[in-house]
């Protein structure tokens, strides 16, 4: 079967999630299908439902804190095609980084502005460790990395979200 015959799923489970764990993102640090809100609520008269939930394919966690977020799109989609939306999942997360993938590579979107280029493109080998990521959110200190966990209630195998205090901020807390 040729990869632009995989599902969204399928490119998941034999290119992305083994990248990550090359990586050395470990399954407690990461979360498939993460569904961060209930849905917009929707009043038509007396009729109240809830819309779709928002869900990112791949929330990572570091030290308690939310550092990337990954769209997956399948392989006939272009290596970047889930961006815009992994952008606004990241907005809503605060999250710092922001990858898109479809099998191939990834699209890495870097907001925090500290990097050489706003967006580079990975090989599907080179996803960053853990480690990487949290170094290239300094300068925040082991002690600030405290209080954020303290803040936010976090554990590895179960992170508690927080969203963006203002809408136009992207720093590594």
């Amino acid at each position: 079967m040729s990869k632009r015959a995989l599902s969204e799923t399928e490119i998941c489970d034999r290119f992305i999630t083994p990248a990550l764990q090359r990586a050395g993102w470990l399954l407690e640090r990461m979360r498939r299908e993460y569904s961060f809100t209930d849905g917009r609520i929707i009043v038509r008269g007396r009729l109240v439902s809830r819309g779709r939930q928002r869900r990112a394919d791949y929330p990572l966690v570091y030290e308690g804190v939310p550092l990337a977020v990954i769209e997956a799109k399948d392989n006939s989609q272009a290596l970047g095609a889930g961006m815009q939306q992994a952008l606004a999942y990241a907005e809503a997360l605060n999250t710092p980084f922001v990858f898109a993938s479809n099998g191939d590579g990834f699209l890495l979107h870097d907001r925090t502005g500290q990097g050489a280029q706003r967006e580079t493109t990975l090989a599907l080998d080179a996803f960053p460790s853990p480690e990487a990521l949290w170094r290239r959110c300094s300068p925040i200190t082991t002690a600030a990395a405290a209080k954020i966990r303290a803040t936010t209630r976090s554990t590895p195998s179960k992170p508690r979200w927080r969203p963006s205090p203002k809408a136009s901020s992207a720093s590594c807390w």
